[in-house]
């Protein structure tokens, strides 16, 4: 029998560096110290040092997200385990593959509420994908591998290892498997080929068809993206994204509608709402995508393609469901759409992107603009502006300055974009722009945040500075808890209840007592000029950008309402659209 005699702390190393680990997201504590050891008498895996255990798990989600790679993460029992519990639900509801390894007290005292013992297992049974208990050292170099599987294959999401004290120090036979496998989880790759053929003469036979693309077409790599962008080259079909699949199409591309569901675009919403056939790549129906569900898209068939075989007729029924792997079902609807008898004529479509046209129109991102005081749609654009010819990777907190980024920031390439979509992670941005720069060291990255979410994992601005990672951490700063406050102000007779940012810190002198650039711009006038400063500053940088208070962020389906019942913002422009025009066939513009 082959395979070297190693104790359990090492089998850990040696699994992460025959997966071709390099960088791993953690904080030390009593039960995985065998393993820190371990770790220090190595050079291939490069430890990073978080401030807070939630940190780790977001700036390991970051690294995957923006890599294609698994991100690990390596923390204590008790409260280490307990406090990576939100990043693993982030990861969880957004398809990040992670493996998460967590000390546990030693096998004999599991059960005896021994010092820092917590049942990992049981705490993380809804918010991963996978996880174990490790009893034996003969299990664990399957399971260390297993767990890589796991991860990356199907949907993917986060794995934790829960490994007792015991088993770290144990001593056993370690093997690399021949082949990285588990023995009943076998997600599907190739899609039914009879359903991709009915697909596409559905598709060849619409007149107001819509792709509505998610994030797991970027999961499924780089590769999906391209063929996603050749298939809406061949039909011409208008196509949408959900806030997770920004950029794997052109986000300047004339047939992208922009973002849909509750912030998205005027064009993109009604186009849902009216098309008559849809066909749903790598997304779920959440239902900030859907509103109202019995008035979700009546009018159209509906053509679902998804990894996850439980997310088809989940929540919208499917006329055809095509469970596969992203890329593979896209390489087989191609070439079904070239082999058609007769491919359809794009001009057919000539009406259908006439209605487009018209709802492109009514400018849906306007907004007032000032000469005084900084709009924070305009710091956005600005941004853009300043950074859309660089390699730029954008992650963001969670709020307005999300939506706003979404809106207005263009990405024409896929994981360039993180975000926290399903669980609204507020914290996110910072530690996942670290996780992103450490993965893409020659890349510009820039967390856009709110001056309250950013509060929230704060201390990850000392890892960026022990590691010189210069991050920028771009704050629009309107003194609210943004999103919050514009929900009072829409549906709760503007009482603000608790969404003033009082007692904020000075940003500068913050940045500066953690040995960062402090910045802070008041005026449009100075914005651009301020902008090029902090891109240029080698390091990380706080930038205090202060905005209109009182700025909601357009366009908006209130909770409850349909696509065509958007809330739209007051300032025409030179549209010429009244308020209160009927500007769809079957709703009014809400304002």
């Amino acid at each position: 029998m082959g395979g070297e005699v190693m104790t359990g702390a090492e089998m850990v190393i040696r699994a992460f560096q025959d997966q071709g680990v390099d960088t791993l997201f953690g904080y030390p504590g009593g039960a995985v110290l065998p393993i820190y050891d371990a770790l220090f008498h190595q050079d291939k895996v490069n430890h990073i040092l978080v401030r807070h255990e939630q940190g780790a798990v977001h700036a390991a989600e970051g690294y995957a997200r923006s890599s294609g790679k698994v991100g690990c993460v390596l923390v204590t029992s008790g409260p280490g385990a307990t406090n990576i519990v939100t990043g693993l639900t982030d990861a969880m509801l957004d398809s990040i593959p992670l493996v998460c390894i967590t000390g546990q007290v030693p096998t004999h005292l599991i059960g005896t509420d021994a010092f820092q013992e917590c049942d990992t297992v049981g705490i993380t049974r809804h918010c991963t994908k996978h996880n174990y208990l490790v009893k034996s050292i003969d299990d664990l170099p399957r399971i260390l591998h297993e767990a890589f599987y796991v991860a990356k294959n199907g949907r993917p999401g986060p794995v934790v290892i829960d490994l007792p004290k015991d088993i770290q120090f144990a001593s056993g036979l370690y093997e690399r498997p021949t082949t990285m496998r588990h023995k009943t989880y076998k997600p599907a790759v190739k899609g039914d080929a009879d359903r991709i053929r009915a697909a596409v003469e559905l598709m060849a036979g619409a007149r107001r068809p819509v792709f509505y693309t998610g994030g797991g077409v970027i999961n499924a790599g780089p590769e999906a993206s391209r063929l996603l962008r050749e298939l809406v080259a061949e039909t011409g079909f208008p196509i949408t994204s959900t806030l997770m699949g920004l950029g794997a199409y052109p986000g300047t591309d004339e047939k992208f509608l922009g973002m849909l569901g509750m912030h998205g675009t005027y064009e993109a919403n009604l186009s849902m709402h009216e098309c008559d056939v849809m066909i749903c790549v790598g997304a779920r129906f959440d239902d900030r995508i859907t509103g109202r569900l019995d008035a979700f898209s009546p009018f159209s068939k509906k053509i679902h393609i998804d990894v996850d075989a439980s997310s088809i007729n989940k929540v919208v029924k499917a006329d055809i469901g095509i469970v596969g792997d992203c890329a593979s079902v896209l390489a087989d609807m191609l070439e079904a759409w070239r082999s058609l008898p007769e491919r359809p004529q794009k001009s057919n479509l000539e009406s259908w992107f006439q209605k487009i046209r018209a709802w492109k129109g009514r400018d849906c991102l306007a907004y007032w603009p000032s000469g005084t005081i900084i709009k924070p749609q305009y710091a956005v654009q600005r941004l853009y502006e300043a950074c859309k010819d660089r390699k730029t990777f954008i992650t963001t907190e969670v709020g307005q300055h999300q939506m706003w980024a979404a809106q207005y920031f263009k990405f024409d390439e896929p994981n360039r974009w993180m975000t926290s979509g399903g669980l609204g992670t507020m914290g996110y941005g910072l530690p996942a722009a670290i996780g992103t720069q450490l993965a893409n060291r020659d890349g510009l990255v820039i967390d856009i945040a709110g001056e309250a979410s950013i509060l929230m994992n704060i201390q990850e601005l000392s890892t960026a500075i022990q590691y010189r990672l210069p991050v920028k951490v771009f704050i629009l700063n309107n003194e609210y808890m943004g999103m919050v406050r514009q929900w009072q102000e829409l549906l709760h007779g503007s009482r603000y209840s608790q969404s003033y940012s009082e007692s904020l810190p000075d940003f500068v002198k913050l940045a500066e007592a953690y040995g960062a650039k402090g910045m802070r711009c008041e005026k449009p006038g100075d914005l651009d000029a301020a902008i090029a400063e902090m891109i240029d500053y080698d390091g990380p940088v706080l930038f205090d950008c202060v905005v209109d208070k009182t700025e909601n962020c357009f366009p908006m389906i209130p909770s409850g309402k349909a696509h065509n019942e958007m809330l739209l913002s007051d300032y025409l422009g030179e549209t010429g659209v009244e308020l209160g025009d009927v500007i769809s066939e079957e709703g009014k513009m809400l304002v």
